[in-house]
This record gives structure tokens, sequence and C-alpha cells, in this order.
């Protein structure tokens, strides 16, 4: 007995060995295609010299319940057998003696957690199994990326990567109007919400600030639970959150949407570019990569025109009694959450990434999605007899991460636990990208990407700024001023606008219906005077004082009056608010909206040449050029003095610059695999965020008082990135990791 024991261990331990060095040496001339031979040998050897014995050593456990780990079929096989390799088995690890009798090994279970020489051994196994494990995985993806080439060749570019380039645009036009929303209706909502300059420039920095954590969480998610599924879940965060914030009455309130909003939109970048380009085959990829990118210049172009068709028209607009008002600017910030509402509604017929299924070992739900892909473009060519000939695709080898939570286990510490593992999952993503591999990359993509965002957000901001500030200087040219004037029982009924009145006496006067902008009194009494319905912007008074004078239903608050004396006078039915008024604003919204217009109309001709000279001069060159080109354009600033230059100049910068930004998404995208390319993606995305709040903080810090340190700052950062731009590698020619 024991004698056939031995010989019958030592027959499997040979058929083992030979089906092993079978496959090592017939993999390299005829591919993945040997496993299924090599598993059928030793699955007929195991079966032959088991049924001589099947009697006396009975099998704990069926050997037909395995499966292919996803390189073959076993729909292919005539007799429906499959692999005796099951999910989370080692092929090659060696056969222990005991296992066909249900016998644990001795380096595992309680075994291995009691002490003793074999909890060492076991420790030394884990880690040369955890080894194994990454170094079989670096090569199933290798031989993955290679095919996974081969098969988007054969699928072709067609109907389905233009029907995906729509619905992903739309995602992508979302996050250009979250950039604009801010900045349009911040004139409007300052007034509605009376914020101070503090208030202000919070709301402006509140939306970078939400999209730099949405860019890094959900970039991350998207490498783990799935590029289509993180994107819809980010969509309808900004959806939701873009709604409510045009309802809304309190500013801590509606800051709190943005926020929330920009979390939400945050991640579409990242993951729209990841998304798109596991469709794109090499040749296609940079080229359509860039067309991708015009998305966002027209959502620059819908927010200008959305808020030039909507926000000065005050008459859109109703409330409910004085505490609830739904202004013009809330009906643009509604209407500007639709782009994100049709993307959604777009993607929910669209399927996951084939790529991530089969980098996450989903062989039959990868293979489907490449075939539809082929399927639909075939039939949009006219040849919808082709068949799709692959069979069988690489997938990638799994590491087991299961945690065992129980049956009795609490549901919310369940859900804790999934997500503590989805925490780590995500920090060990992160961490990969500062390994030795890729250590060198990330770091300097981090530097262009800071240096290119500090440039780009700091300037796009600083123009408008100093366009305001021409605009203002031209204004106070024109202000005009009284000196010491003495008005008696005179009816004031239109509007007064930037002018100066000092050491003034006004008696039994009455200003009724009046409109106020832009005025200042200073040390002016007021005596016996009637104040009704008045409406003021950037109107104040000062050192002044009221003698026996009624107020009704104004809008003139305790903050107007500074250091004012109020004497026996009394304040009736003031309005609650502050109120909007459009009908002396027209030019500034001009301004405003016409000026971005055309600053994003402008980057057209700048994405058309990018996206037709990226695959043809490579991503290095276009990346570096244009940087340098945009350096040289900065020092064009110091000769922008009027309103029409800055504007000109503002064209200028953002056509060439769109090139450089093109480039490094594109390279981006290509530098890493794709278990890390959303995580990467993200996290760079968030640095820039980070980039264009320090950019913009410092750049209008000096409006008003040089332009030579923005300039300086400006030129230097794009300087710096186009030169460590150089030292990337190229990825033009190169699969897709």
């Amino acid at each position: 007995m024991e004698e056939n024991y031995q010989n019958r261990t030592a027959f499997i331990k040979g058929a083992k060995d030979i089906a092993k060095e079978v496959r090592r040496q017939a993999s390299k001339k005829v591919g993945r295609s040997v496993d299924r031979v090599t598993d059928e040998y030793s699955k007929r050897s195991y079966s032959r010299f088991e049924e001589d014995d099947d009697d006396e050593y009975p099998m704990q456990g069926s050997q037909d319940g395995g499966y292919y780990r996803g390189d073959s079929q076993a729909a292919n096989d005539d007799d429906g057998g499959h692999s005796d390799s099951t999910e989370g088995h080692d092929e090659d690890d060696e056969i222990y003696e005991g296992e066909y009798q249900g016998i644990p090994r001795a380096d595992s279970g309680k075994g291995s957690l009691a002490g003793g020489p074999g909890s060492v051994r076991a420790g030394a196994q884990q880690f040369r199994d955890i080894g194994v494990s990454e170094a079989e995985r670096r090569k199933d993806q290798e031989e993955l990326a290679q095919q996974y080439e081969t098969i988007l060749q054969e699928c072709g570019h067609g109907k389905f990567q233009w029907t995906l380039y729509f619905v992903l645009g739309l995602a992508l036009m979302a996050d250009g109007v979250e950039i604009f929303v801010v900045g349009f209706v911040l004139p409007s909502a300052e007034k509605d919400m009376c914020l101070s300059e503090p208030n202000k420039s919070m709301l402006g920095l509140i939306v970078y600030f939400g999209m730099m954590v949405g860019a890094f969480l959900w970039g991350a998610l998207a490498d783990r639970i799935g590029r289509r599924q993180s994107l819809l879940i980010c969509l309808s965060i900004n959806s939701i959150f873009s709604f409510f914030s045009s309802f809304v009455q309190g500013y801590s309130t509606f800051l709190f949407c943005r926020l929330l909003s920009g979390v939400g939109i945050g991640g579409s970048i990242p993951i729209v570019f990841s998304f798109y380009s596991e469709f794109l085959s090499q040749e296609k990829r940079g080229e359509h990569l860039s067309w991708l990118c015009m998305f966002w210049m027209i959502g620059g172009i819908y927010a200008s025109a959305m808020a030039w068709a909507i926000i000065p028209h005050y008459g859109w607009s109703f409330q409910m009694g004085s505490a609830y008002q739904f202004h013009s600017w809330r009906v643009f910030v509604l209407v500007c959450a639709f782009p994100s509402v049709a993307a959604i509604a777009a993607l929910n017929a669209m399927p996951e990434s084939p790529r991530f299924y089969l980098e996450n070992g989903k062989h039959d739900e990868g293979w489907m999605i490449l075939k539809l892909v082929h399927d639909t473009n075939m039939r949009a060519k006219g040849y919808p007899e082709k068949v799709f000939s692959v069979t069988t695709i690489k997938t990638v080898k799994q590491v087991d991460e299961l945690v065992d939570t129980g049956t009795d286990t609490p549901v919310w510490k369940r859900y804790r636990l999934k997500i503590m593992s989805l925490s780590q999952q995500i920090r060990k993503n992160l961490l990969a990208c500062f390994s030795p591999e890729y250590k060198r990359t990330t770091f300097m993509l981090m530097a262009v990407w800071f240096t290119m965002s500090f440039s780009y957000y700091g300037l796009t901001v600083w123009f408008p700024d100093m366009i305001k500030y021409i605009q203002k200087q031209e204004y106070e040219s024109k202000t005009k001023t009284f000196t010491k004037e003495e008005v008696k029982h005179v009816t004031f009924n239109f509007t007064l606008e930037n002018q100066v009145h000092r050491q003034g006496h006004y008696f039994n006067d009455k200003f009724l219906n009046l409109k106020l902008k832009s005025m200042v009194f200073e040390d002016s009494v007021f005596e016996e005077c009637y104040f009704e319905d008045i409406t003021s912007t950037h109107t104040f008074f000062r050192n002044c004082t009221f003698i026996a004078s009624l107020f009704y239903n104004t809008d003139l608050f305790k903050y107007r009056f500074i250091d004012c004396k109020l004497i026996n006078s009394t304040f009736l039915h003031n309005k609650e608010g502050c109120m909007l008024d459009f009908s002396d604003d027209f030019n500034n919204a001009y301004m405003i909206y016409f000026v971005n217009f055309l600053g994003t109309l402008a980057v057209l001709p700048g994405n058309i040449v990018s996206a037709l000279l990226m695959d043809k001069i490579g991503r290095l060159r276009m990346l570096a050029g244009s940087s340098i080109i945009s350096c040289v354009s900065c020092f064009f600033l110091i000769f922008g003095n009027t309103e029409s230059g800055m504007i000109a100049l503002l064209c200028l910068f953002g056509g060439i610059s769109i090139a450089s930004w093109n480039a490094l998404d594109v390279i981006t995208v290509e530098l890493y695999p794709s278990d890390k390319r959303t995580t990467a993606f993200g996290f760079l995305n968030a640095l820039c965020k980070v980039a264009a709040v320090l950019g913009i903080s410092i750049f209008q810090s000096f409006v008003g008082i040089t332009k030579a340190v923005p300039i300086i700052f400006a030129a230097g950062a794009l300087a710096t990135g186009s030169f460590l731009a150089t030292k990337l590698p190229e990825t033009r020619g190169q699969v897709l990791q």
C-alpha cells in the first residue's frame, strides 16, 4: 500500500513538472493557447491514475468545478470539461501529498497561527507567494497590453467610438461649465446675499477645493470599482447639488452646495480621458483625445452664452414674500446643470471599459464589450457579415483580498470593513505610483502639472481683474465732486451716479424712487429729509449727520453709514436682502460674459492644430513647444494698457496654451498602466487645483500694484515646465499599458 501511494505521488509530481516545462517553452511561440493543452494534459494524467485507485483513495471534492483564468473558454472543449485550476489557486505551486485526501497543509490554517517553526516558514512562503503573484500579474499585464492593441485594431474606429466621444464629451463639458459658474454669478450673488469681500473670495475658491477633493477621490475609485460606475456617481452628485444650490437662500448653504458640486465634477477629467483612451487604438489615441478636449471649451462657451442670455434679465425672477427670492442668476445656475444631467442619461446606454474588466479577471464581460464595439463599427461601415475572430483574451491574475465577515456580522460593520478594505486598496494604488518603477515619472509630471496650472489659472483670472481695474480707473476719472453745496426743499427722483458730495447741507429734501450708484457723501448734514424706495449700489455716507429724517422702504442698511450720527431719525420697512438691478450694469455684463466667450472661442484654433499634429510630431514636442511659446506670449502683457489690448492678449495666450494642456492629458494617460491610470491622473489633477488656488491668490494680490511680478511668475513657471517636459519619456507609438 505504501509503495503504491508513493508511486502515485511521484507520477503526479512528474506530470505537473512536464506540464510546466511544456508551457514555459511553448508559450513563447504560440501564446496562451498552450495553457489549454497543458492543463488538459495534466487533467487527463491525474484522471487516468485516479481511475486505477479510485476506490482505494477517494477524493475529497470534485475537480470538475474549476475554470480557466480567462485565457481559454470551457465552451470550446468538445467534452465540455474545464481546467482543474480553481480561482485563487496558483498553478505553479507544488502539489501537497495529502491534498487529494482533504488533509490541510501544515503551514496553513491554525497551524501557522500557533507559533513554532511552521509559522516562520509560513511567513516566508507568504512573502514568496506575493512576490510571485506580483511578477505574474506584471507579465499578464504586458501580454494583455499587446493583445488588446491587436484586438482594437480589428475592432476598428467608427460609430461606437464616436458615440462614446459625444457621451464623454458631455461629462467634460460639465467640468468646463463648473469652472465658469461662480465667476458669472458672483456679481449678482454678492448683491443678493450681501457678501463681503472675504466671503466673495471664499466662494470663488471653494469650487477649486471641491474639485481637488473630487479629482483624487473619484480617480482612485475608478481603478477599483470601474470607470463608468465612478463617472455616473460623480456626475450624479454634481447634478444634485447644482440643482439645490440654485434654490437655497443662505450664503453658507449655497457655499456648501457648490463645494459638493465641485467634489462631484472633479472626477470627470481623470475618468473621461482614461475611459476613452481604453477604446482607442495606438494610431488614433493622441488625435482623438485632443478632439475630446474641445468639449471643455464648448462648456465655457455654453456657460458664457447662457449667462449673457439669462443673468442680465432681472425680470426672469419671482419671490415669495420678502424671505424667498429666486432671481435670474439662480435660473442660470439651474441651466448649467443640464450638461451633467444629459451625460448621466447618455452614459447609462454605454458599457464599462473592457480593459478594466480584463485587468480584473472578468474575461467574458470584457470579450462581450469588445465584440459589441466590433459589430457596431462593422455594421456602420457596411460589413455586418464580418465576424469577431477573437475567441479568448488574456486576463490578469488577481490577488485575492477577501475578508470573511460571517453571516452574523451586522450590516454596518460589513460596510465599514468594505470601506476600510477599499481605502487600503486606494492607498496601495497611490503608493504604487511612487514605487521605484514610476517614481521619477510621477515627480516629473507633478512638476509639469503644477507649473502649468499655476501660470494658466493665475493669468486667466488675472486678465479679467486687470480689465476691471482699467475700467475702474476710467470710471473714477469721470467722477464729479461737489463741495459745500446747500440744497433746500428739492425733490430728487432720478438716478445719481458716480458723484462725491463733501460738506453739503440738505434741508427738507425728498429722495423718492431714487437709484444711487457709486455715490459718496462726506461730512454732510441731512435735516428733516425723507428717503423712500431707495436702491443703492456702492453708496456710502461718511461722517454725516441725520436730524429728524425718515427712511421708508430703502436698502440703506447700517453698514452704509460710516461714523455717522442719527438724531431723531427713523427707519421703516427696510428692504430685506440686497436688491439686484441690472439696468445700469449692461456694460459690466458685456465685459464679464463676452470677454470669457472670446477667451474660450480663441482656444479653437489651438485645439485643432494640436489634434492634427499630436500623433505626427509627438507628445513631448507638442508639450514643450507650446509651453515655450506661451512663455514668450506672457511678456506681451507688459504692453496691454487698454481694455481691447488685454482682451487680445487673453485670446492669444489661451489659443497657444491649449496645445500643451492637450499633450499633457495624453501623456499622463499613456504613462501609467490601466490599474493605476485614473488614480495617478486624479492625483495630478488634484495637484493642479492646488496650484490654481495658489496662482489665483498670488496674482490677484498684485492687481493695481504692478504687472511685472505676475508676468515674471507666470513666465518663469512656464519656462520651468517646458524644460521638465523634455525629461519625460515619449509615448507616441507605444501600446496602452
